[in-house]
């Protein structure tokens, strides 16, 4: 698993979000969260930037850095 998908996993939790709830808020379908924090998928980099900003997080820790 990429340090994007259990990121992305940890930083929804900690907002206490649902996948589609987050999926709405980045404007991606429900399943593409899912995807995602799976490492099925990894997201473009428009997306990236999406969830870096949404997080209020750079995008070095978003993919470079575990945040266990």
């Amino acid at each position: 698993m990429s340090y994007f998908a259990s990121n992305l996993k940890i930083l929804r939790k900690e907002k206490n979000l649902t996948q589609p709830q987050l999926a709405k808020a980045l404007n991606v379908s429900n399943g593409m969260i899912s995807f995602w924090e799976n490492g099925i998928y990894e997201p473009t980099a428009s997306n990236i930037i999406a969830v870096a900003k949404f997080f209020d997080i750079s995008i070095d820790e978003l993919l470079l850095n575990p945040l266990i």
